[in-house]
């Protein structure tokens, strides 16, 4: 029982990151350092509430001092939103059972567990402390950037292409809670759309806005046409605020929304939210290039360009979809970045004519 006791290291609010709790996390690595102090320096709330904590031992300095800890959203809409998809118990999964085998710079994970009926805690080590510089959503990258970014995403889809065996490892990341996630957003998708498109004001041209509707309305069908691909293991969410920048190469954050999908849809979702609209329209094509030669390197040929260009047109309505939503949701990202990640993704479904490219 004490055993246990001593390695359940899942708590509920900021308050209960306590000296004894850092305590439990440290035993799971070593058990012979003592932790003498352990103090919150922010909390933010979103999606997930985000809490940045120092903790003071006796260890080396190898051991991280400045965590990174994901508890459940204290906000009330968030939390409703994100319980029955159990995003955050998608993400303790993935860093305990996936994230060795991912082949991208990530976050290094000191504790994840989840257990029913008590809840989900994620514990990393805070990038800041190694000298990386975490992203905002609303951060606009430079074409260099985006291209470094582009290849990291083209390393990470062939590592896993035609690969994820749905019926063993990876059957959590495509069973009930996943379809339970498309279940939930396909009966929200049209007030919600409504509601975004009347927030974002004059942030989506008004041409966009019985596109975007008529999209809600038949948002199954949609999203069936873009998982209708070659499956590998997608992100899911890479805007500019799930990055950061270490030594000028990225890093990857928040992987609640990981599942198996098309790759492409990364591309468009990063293209679509990290670079200015003038930017994306000079360079998309070069950096879609890139992103086909990157997998032909890594040994997925035979990519039909013409093809994937109509697939990365039709994936940015989903870009579109989750910034509108995000919006009309209220309280999952700062308002700000929000409404320019907005900008950004309906000037490229504007540019692109993306609904059209849905058969719907």
């Amino acid at each position: 029982m004490v055993k246990k006791m001593k390695q359940n290291i899942i708590v509920r609010k900021p308050s209960d990151l306590t000296v004894t709790w850092a305590q439990r996390v440290v035993d799971k690595h070593h058990d012979d350092i003592v932790v003498t102090s352990a103090d919150v320096v922010s909390i933010d709330i979103g999606t997930t509430t985000r809490v940045r904590i120092t903790i003071e031992h006796n260890g080396p300095d190898t051991l991280a001092r400045r965590w990174f800890v994901k508890l459940p959203s204290m906000a009330w809409r968030a939390r409703m939103i994100t319980t029955l998809p159990r995003l955050l118990q998608t993400e303790v999964r993935f860093y305990k059972d996936v994230a060795q085998s991912v082949p991208l710079v990530m976050p290094t994970c000191l504790a994840a567990q989840s257990r029913f009926g008590m809840g989900s805690t994620l514990v990393l080590a805070d990038v800041a402390e190694f000298g990386a510089i975490p992203s905002c959503p609303s951060d606009t990258l430079t074409v260099e950037q985006a291209a470094l970014v582009i290849e990291q995403l083209a390393y990470f889809h062939a590592r896993f292409w035609n690969k994820v065996d749905v019926g063993s490892t990876y059957r959590w990341l495509a069973g009930p809670v996943r379809r339970l996630e498309d279940r939930l957003g396909t009966a929200l998708a049209v007030p919600l759309m409504k509601r975004g498109l009347r927030l974002a004001g004059s942030c989506i041209p008004s041409t966009l806005h019985a596109a975007a509707i008529h999209f809600a309305r038949h948002r199954r069908k949609a999203m069936s046409f873009l998982s209708e691909a070659p499956q590998t293991l997608i992100h899911h969410d890479c805007h500019p605020g799930n990055l950061f920048w270490n030594r000028f190469q990225p890093g990857f954050l928040d992987w609640q929304l990981v599942r198996i999908g098309d790759g492409v849809g990364d591309v468009a979702y990063f293209l679509s939210t990290a670079l200015d609209p003038e930017t994306r329209r000079l360079h998309e094509a070069s950096l879609l290039a890139k992103y086909v030669q990157t997998l032909a390197d890594n040994g997925v040929v035979g990519m039909d360009n013409t093809v994937l260009m109509q697939r990365y047109c039709a994936h940015l309505t989903y870009a579109f979809e989750a910034m509108v939503i995000t919006l009309a949701v209220g309280g999952l990202m700062n308002l700000h970045g929000n409404l320019e990640l907005i900008r950004r993704t309906a000037a490229a479904v504007d540019d692109l004519d993306a609904f059209a490219a849905l058969p719907i």
